[in-house]
């Protein structure tokens, strides 16, 4: 049982959880003034974990076929058979389950939206088959993270949330278009859509890096906006250097390093601005003022 939980949790690249559930910290321990309850952050961890898992091993029961036939995925585990599509089945609904069963001890407002969120993520894995704007769509997911976890504490919409949303959107867009490069020739022998199969490799990193570059316009704009202080702008400069230090390692006629700016380099980024939020939040900061917004 435990080396096929293994398996399951490479099969959904578990791992890749870090990219959104910082962001969840962040929004709740603001939404919080500090601590939050332990109930409540342990809920918000179980639904961030359950969400995700959910909306991976449905997108490997969607796109086994793609999967099975790409050189890049043909070796997964689920493409290979190590874990039967009927397992993966009842481990995406288990998850789904839990989803909801932890929404519904947050809130009511986060309970009734679940269904919604859930549509979302899973529809993700559809994307791809119509739209080259798959990278925002996931994005859309991602940024879902710290609007849940603000109206898991607040019960109600605020726009600090709604900007870390869209900085995360930018975010996630871009560094899935550095991901898509990989595919490019794949994705256009299958009528699969990405911004790299519509356009081409140099031109998807130009708007990789425009994407990047908005990401860090919301991100600085969160200073004055929320009286935001020296802890967050060291976490937006270094959060700025990793993303220079992205770009620098993908160039259109070398995409060796596609993996590690995607995964290496982005987990950082946000365990970064995480921790200086907290920092932020717990230690310093008494100025901070989401007050007057909605």
């Amino acid at each position: 049982m435990l080396q096929k939980l293994a398996l399951i949790l490479k099969a959904i690249k578990f791992e890749h959880t870090v990219f959104a559930l910082p962001f969840a910290v962040i929004s709740v321990f603001f939404a919080s003034d500090g601590w939050p309850e332990w109930r409540i952050l342990g809920w918000l961890l179980a639904a961030m974990i359950s969400a995700r898992s959910a909306a991976m091993g449905f997108n490997r029961l969607v796109d086994f076929k793609y999967d099975t036939a790409n050189p890049r995925t043909r070796l997964w585990p689920v493409s290979q058979g190590q874990i039967s599509r009927l397992t993966m089945g009842i481990f995406t609904l288990s998850m789904v389950l839990l989803f909801i069963l932890s929404a519904a001890q947050l809130n009511p407002l986060t309970f009734s939206l679940s269904p919604i969120a859930l549509a979302i993520i899973m529809g993700y894995s559809y994307s791809k088959r119509f739209t080259a704007l798959t990278h925002f769509w996931l994005g859309a997911c991602l940024a879902m993270a710290p609007v849940g976890a603000w109206l898991a504490i607040k019960g109600q919409f605020n726009i600090f949330p709604l900007m870390l949303g869209a900085a995360v959107t930018c975010w996630t867009a871009g560094f899935d278009i550095i991901y898509a490069t990989q595919d490019m020739e794949f994705d256009r022998s299958r009528n699969l859509h990405s911004i790299p199969a519509k356009f081409g490799i140099t031109p998807a990193l130009k708007i990789s890096a425009g994407l990047h570059l908005l990401m860090l316009l919301i991100l600085i704009s969160l200073i004055p906006l929320f009286y935001l202080g020296l802890p967050y702008l060291i976490g937006w400069c270094l959060i700025a250097g990793l993303i220079i230090y992205e770009h620098a390692l993908v160039k259109p006629d070398n995409l060796q390093k596609v993996n590690q700016a995607f995964f290496n380099v982005n987990a950082v980024v946000s365990l970064v601005l995480m921790i200086t939020c907290l920092i932020e939040v717990l230690y310093g900061n008494k100025n901070i003022n989401f007050t007057g917004y909605f």
